[in-house]
């Protein structure tokens, strides 16, 4: 299985093909509806962002509670469709890849080609086994919104497939 790093410019990215399964390592931002609604008004207001957005990684999840003795509680993927409206925003502002699962909508896709971005998916059902891989967890912005603050994840060997690649290939085919 293929290991990559963050941050994932662009070289990286092309390499990636739909249906390829990685490893992924390094820094990841949380972020889910309510984190990316301001982040959305704070780019159209011209405002500094809480995070670089430049070749950066969001994972739509919102963690659990952190159990004692616990880097980070549960944190599985969230659905990602409900980021579709903000999405392509973000990817313009230099968000090169997105975490979650399901399918994404044609705006998002088309987005995805042109700013050459990627969107993986990462197992469902499976939060425990995935907070296994996050070494490190901060609060990072939007503290007052909970479990959908945005959080600095560094995280080693996190699970991905490549459901839209940057050229457009995706592993739910054409629809």
């Amino acid at each position: 299985m293929k290991k990559i790093n963050t941050p994932l410019d662009l070289n990286k990215i092309k390499s990636l093909k739909a249906g390829e399964e990685l490893l992924l390592s390094g820094v990841i931002y949380t972020a889910r509806d309510q984190a990316h609604k301001r982040l959305a008004e704070a780019i159209k207001k011209g405002a500094r962002l809480p995070i670089e957005l430049k070749d950066a990684v969001i994972y739509y999840c919102g963690p659990t509670q952190r159990p004692k003795g616990k880097v980070l509680g549960s944190c599985g993927p969230t659905t990602s469709s409900r980021m579709d409206a903000f999405t392509p925003l973000l990817l313009a502002k230099g968000l090169r890849a997105m975490i979650g699962k399901g399918k994404r909508g044609q705006e998002v896709k088309s987005a995805i080609r042109k700013y050459k971005g990627v969107y993986f998916v990462t197992y469902a059902g499976c939060g425990a086994l995935l907070a296994g891989c996050v070494k490190k967890a901060k609060t990072i912005a939007y503290g007052d919104l909970g479990p959908e603050a945005i959080l600095k994840l560094e995280v080693k060997d996190f699970p991905l497939i490549v459901a839209v690649d940057s050229t457009g290939g995706s592993i739910y085919g054409k629809d």
